[in-house]
């Protein structure tokens, strides 16, 4: 489906057709859209519908979608397929969010094998109707006392999955601590469908030693781009075997971010566009020596006039923090003392005929 064995994860409120485009700018891969609901497409959601957003370079149409009923996302594959031209469906099994796994959704489900079996083959036969791929994405499982990666490899495989991708935290650990690359490589293992490792990529050298360590087919690279763009080059340079470390200065960053606002305008209009972008900044200038005042009005600019002035107060020439690279970025956090979860869900392993309509309500984009 791509040369080169990266994929942008999808992330809420980051990666719309704005920040794929831009990742897109600086190297080679996989760029997914915002996971969407199966429900609101078929229902015909305005929000969902509107995150539909595609630029006109992307070559290949990369859809993130979640559900829990197997009729649902057959047709919204569908849907996806008809009339979007989507090119590639992969489905979110991974999601550790409270309000979605205590609906029995996300990286809750695939405790459920009958449920998830079946939501997967139902998916995988719409999309193979427009020779479309369907990829899911998983964890570990919902805590280590209920694993659940290698039942769901298989059921993958079964169902004609085209690969799997495997999140090395469970469900409990959210973001925390440290990516378990060990159940990665165990996972290469058990199935022969491609595995993409995802978890701790923070620089190309990790994803090298990430494929190298598992026997991946690719990474899936999430938080370590945020604000770093510039990463998906190191990452194509890495795999077509260069040793890129792209180090920008301040004022090569401001460019950055300045594109990253005119692609975001583009998408949604200045103050809409420019009111997103600010989320960003904080991610865009971690550990350069910008002072309180101009952080803080960088996070409140709603015009071009006000971005271009700020970022004309930065120093162009101050050198890429170093110190940085390496270190996590975007969500960490602390394990939880347990995961959210329906009455009764570890009762079974079924799931078969159980009522998950609540899990699907409000959820579009995370």
């Amino acid at each position: 489906m791509v040369d080169t064995p990266v994929v942008l994860a999808p992330m809420a409120g980051i990666t719309n057709a704005a920040f794929r485009q831009l990742c897109r700018e600086q190297g080679a891969g996989l760029y997914v859209c915002e996971m969407i609901t199966s429900r609101g497409i078929v229902e015909g959601d305005r929000k969902t519908r509107a995150m539909l957003s595609f630029d006109p370079g992307e070559r290949v149409r990369s859809v993130q979608l979640y559900g829990v009923d197997p009729g649902t996302m057959a047709r919204a594959t569908e849907i996806l397929c008809n009339e979007y031209g989507v090119g590639h469906v992969d489905l979110n099994f991974g999601c550790p969010v409270p309000k979605v796994t205590r609906k029995g959704g996300g990286a809750a489900l695939p405790y459920k094998r009958d449920r998830l079996a079946a939501i997967l083959r139902e998916t995988v036969k719409a999309g193979e109707r427009y020779r479309v791929p369907v990829t899911m994405k998983t964890r570990m499982g919902i805590d280590e006392d209920h694993l659940t990666f290698l039942d769901a490899g298989r059921i993958a495989q079964e169902a004609g999955c085209a690969a799997i991708a495997l999140h090395g935290r469970t469900a409990r650990q959210a973001y925390s601590g440290q990516a378990n690359w060990d159940a990665i490589a165990e996972l290469v293992q058990a199935v022969d469908i491609p595995v993409l490792g995802n978890g701790d990529i923070w620089e190309a050298s990790d994803a090298l030693r990430m494929v190298q360590h598992t026997g991946a087919a690719g990474v899936v690279v999430g938080r370590g781009c945020l604000g770093r763009p510039w990463l998906f080059r190191d990452l194509a340079d890495a795999f077509a075997g260069k040793e890129t470390r792209t180090l920008p200065t301040l004022g090569e960053v401001a460019i950055m971010v300045r594109r990253h606002g005119e692609l975001l305008a583009a998408l949604a209009g200045e103050q809409h566009g420019l009111t997103d972008l600010r989320k960003h900044m904080a991610w865009y200038f971690k550990g350069f020596p910008v002072g309180g005042d101009l952080r803080r009005g960088l996070g409140m600019i709603s015009s071009f006039a006000e971005l271009d002035r700020l970022l004309g107060q930065l120093d162009p020439d101050v050198p890429f923090p170093v110190a940085e690279l390496g270190i996590p970025r975007g969500r960490q956090g602390t394990p939880r003392d347990r995961v959210a979860l329906p009455a009764g869900w570890l009762d079974d392993t079924s799931g078969r005929d159980l009522d998950l309509g609540a899990a699907e309500v409000g959820i579009s984009g995370g």
